[in-house]
């Protein structure tokens, strides 16, 4: 099935996505199961669950005092601001998997720091080889460089921020129940995407805007 491992939606202050309209598309592309990775909460991702007619992994794009570090199969939230190393303890304390998202990426974004990434890379389950919103092909063969050398794990997701950006990149891959049968089925999957245009960051910053300008003065 299709796996798209990297949605945000409305609970994200970038992102306007209502779950109804995430459901719809993923349906429309015969995605069959998602992970929600909203920045520094699971709200939605816990109501997408309950909507969703199709499995949906409960993840969270945590923004530590060292960049971001995504975790799956989470059962409670991680707040921001936490170091790098209590965010991934306190990820594997409930038994979710880590996940290094867009590890290369610059232009604004907010990867892990190197010097943390390469003395955490043991406590490291997945390392995203493919983000459609990755400005520059390089930044995934960097990564991809990265997974081969390491012996890690390798995940792709659209980062979608819009309902037209799921399933521009994803990962083709058996069925699972759990983090422990999904390390097994992403070991055996088929990575597929294509990048993003500047035309949607575009888009999707403007939209956002008034969202963002909101959360800042009332935050």
């Amino acid at each position: 099935m299709k796996v798209d491992l990297h949605i945000h939606t409305c609970y994200s202050p970038d992102c306007n996505s209502s779950l109804e309209s995430i459901i719809d598309r993923c349906q429309k592309l015969g995605i069959g199961c998602i992970a929600i990775t909203d920045h520094d909460t699971i709200e939605g991702a816990l109501k997408m669950r309950q909507m969703a007619p199709f499995p949906v992994i409960i993840g969270e794009e945590v923004m530590s005092s060292d960049g971001e570090i995504m975790g799956y199969f989470l059962t409670a939230e991680i707040p921001a601001g936490l170091p790098a190393e209590e965010v991934i303890n306190r990820i594997k304390a409930q038994g979710g998997l880590v996940c290094l998202p867009h590890p290369f990426d610059g232009f604004g974004r907010f990867p892990l720091e190197a010097s943390k990434r390469e003395s955490l890379l043991s406590e490291i389950d997945i390392i995203e080889v493919f983000n459609a919103r990755s400005l520059s092909l390089s930044y995934s063969k960097k990564a991809r460089t990265l997974v081969r050398q390491n012996g890690i794990l390798a995940s792709a997701g659209s980062d979608a921020h819009a309902p037209r950006e799921i399933g521009k990149a994803y990962v083709e891959m058996p069925a699972f129940d759990g983090p422990g049968e999904f390390k097994i089925a992403l070991g055996k999957g088929k990575i597929f995407g294509q990048k993003n245009g500047v035309k949607d960051h575009l888009l999707t910053t403007l939209g956002t805007l008034t969202k963002r300008l909101n959360l800042k003065v009332h935050g």
